[in-house]
């Protein structure tokens, strides 16, 4: 999507950035593992291919992608942005008969950060921003049935379960975004900065200040 080009989301644990050319690599190697393949439900592209996807997504105006970041790492200007990369999350728009539905799906990717919080941190971060900015009313996930962490994550941020898929071996849960939702995150502890990206790359500093 173009309208996170240049937006910069800054939480507790994680800086949400948009997925630009220079996180490819890495983004690449990631998606070599089978393990991400299986829960991602993704195929494997070669890097050339990857580059064109990068850019399809940058285009799509039904897919909004953001790139989860260490803070603590970006915040350290002497660390390269790719080396600071820990996953990534997407809302689609794909159902132009419901265009307030979001599907949100959430990677990390890296699994030494697996299990600190970081993806229901991630998950409140970008549904605010889908209530705010994309006019989201109705979020969904679609989760493997043998992902019990993501399906309890979810369930914890008050999804519930709509279906089951046997055929394709996945859950669906849904959230509905009312009046009260954007008051309930922020009393879940979320807590979210929005600042130009361009501008907060070229001086990473003042995030240490915190």
């Amino acid at each position: 999507m173009k309208i996170n080009e240049n937006t910069l989301l800054e939480g507790q644990k994680v800086v949400l950035v948009p997925y630009n050319k220079n996180h490819v690599p890495r983004y690449h190697e990631w998606m070599k593992s089978p393990e991400l393949q299986q829960l991602t439900a993704s195929e494997p592209l070669t890097l050339e291919q990857e580059y064109l996807m990068q850019q399809s997504w940058r285009q799509d105006d039904d897919k909004c992608t953001f790139i989860i970041l260490d803070k603590q790492r970006w915040a350290d200007a002497s660390v390269d942005e790719d080396q600071c990369m820990v996953g990534d999350v997407n809302i689609f728009l794909t159902d132009p008969t419901e265009p307030s539905l979001a599907e949100l799906e959430i990677m990390i990717a890296e699994p030494s950060y697996r299990g600190k919080g970081i993806g229901k941190e991630v998950a409140r971060m970008m549904m605010l921003y889908g209530v705010n900015k994309l006019g989201v009313k109705k979020f969904q996930v679609k989760i493997g049935l043998n992902n019990e962490i993501s399906i309890t994550m979810f369930k914890k941020l008050r999804f519930q379960e709509v279906s089951v898929c046997q055929v394709f071996k996945e859950v669906t849960l849904e959230l509905a975004a009312d009046e009260s939702f954007t008051t309930r995150l922020r009393d879940d502890g979320c807590v979210v900065k929005e600042s130009d990206y361009r501008q907060t790359r070229s001086n990473r500093q003042p995030l240490c200040s915190e």
